[in-house]
């Protein structure tokens, strides 16, 4: 059975601090506390389409603020409610997302006794300078100690981090992607950052003290820490902010693209076939990949192909046994004509 999320958004729930980029309020589509009423209305609709539930491969999502910096008893109303649902056996467990420092043994234990399974953390850069140009107010080695004492307590552990943000460069995002692997999480989401109307970033660009990436210098840049992720038995669960909410409407500039993640993982293939082709004669090749990689070779609008073609290879894309996602196999072959 495909995972299901019930994903409920608390807006600027606990948070310390406001970072440079976040107006949560554009980015959940939310302006409204969640309340205990909001769970049972979400996962009872959920369960419409499923009233058996959803066993091993369902969760209940709290997503946005700082789940664990909450106050204490609205954070726990929220955990029972859910928590109702894991006990009924409907779902496999809670999600929950926070920052590094809202992670302390007392709330480990608070979080395992709901049920809560797995926590993210918004590590958005293991570069204290760019941390703290952008407001984070936490620093590199939190996030160290945050997974460490997660991963301790038995929880599936992700971890989050962003591109593009004030002061960052390349190599730094790099860097954190290598530090992020050596913590060995679970899960990874990257968020190539977007600007927001009404944050700080927003104010340093119009300003001119800051020019975000764009669509196509962030994807080359997540084209790269994919496979590095991937590649180290990490799961990267998110590319890119999810569509919809009214982000369209409220970004300024930055890389929001509505299929990010398609358009990395074309970059991907497109960067291994031209690899590999390079030091083959100009003509007709087959590109083999892993069964449902073949969109994302092919691309947006045959856009792969169709560079391919420019530099003297004639392809097409198929599927194959015993391929591994994001590798391919090439062989030469004389009946694909032009297009």
């Amino acid at each position: 059975m495909k995972h299901v999320n019930v994903a409920l958004f608390a807006v600027h729930g606990g948070c310390p601090h406001m970072c440079s980029f976040c107006n949560q309020k554009s980015i959940s589509g939310s302006e409204g506390n969640l309340k205990k009423e909001d769970v049972d209305s979400a996962v009872l609709t959920a369960l419409k389409g499923s009233p058996d539930g959803f066993g091993n491969s369902g969760e209940i999502a709290f997503f946005g603020g700082s789940f664990t910096l909450m106050d204490r008893e609205y954070m726990v109303s929220l955990l029972e409610s859910a928590y109702f649902y894991v006990r009924e056996g409907l779902f496999k467990g809670i999600r929950i997302s926070t920052r590094p420092d809202g992670i302390d043994p007392e709330i480990c234990a608070l979080l395992k006794k709901y049920g809560v399974t797995a926590v993210e953390l918004g590590a958005q850069s293991l570069d204290n300078r760019v941390l703290a140009a952008n407001n984070r107010g936490h620093s590199a080695e939190s996030v160290v100690t945050a997974t460490r004492m997660l991963q301790e307590s038995g929880f599936e552990t992700g971890l989050q981090m962003m591109t593009g943000l004030y002061l960052s460069k390349d190599e730094d995002s790099i860097e954190t992607a290598e530090k992020i692997i050596a913590l060995r999480p679970d899960t990874v989401r990257i968020y190539p950052t977007v600007v927001l109307e009404g944050t700080e970033l927003d104010r340093l660009m119009k300003a001119g003290l800051f020019r975000p990436k764009g669509v196509e210098e962030s994807v080359a840049l997540c084209a790269k820490l994919i496979p590095m992720f991937e590649n180290s038995g990490i799961k990267v669960i998110r590319v890119g902010l999810h569509s919809g909410g009214g982000v369209e409407g409220k970004m300024t500039g930055g890389a929001y693209h509505p299929a990010f993640r398609e358009l990395c993982d074309a970059k991907i293939y497109l960067e291994k076939a031209v690899s590999r082709l390079k030091d083959m004669p100009c003509g007709s090749y087959e590109i083999s990949v892993a069964r449902g990689e073949k969109s994302k070779m092919t691309g947006q609008k045959r856009q792969n192909i169709v560079h391919l073609q420019s530099l003297g290879y004639i392809c097409r894309v198929s599927e194959g046994e015993e391929i591994v996602k994001y590798d391919i196999k090439i062989r030469k072959c004389d009946d694909i004509k032009r297009t």
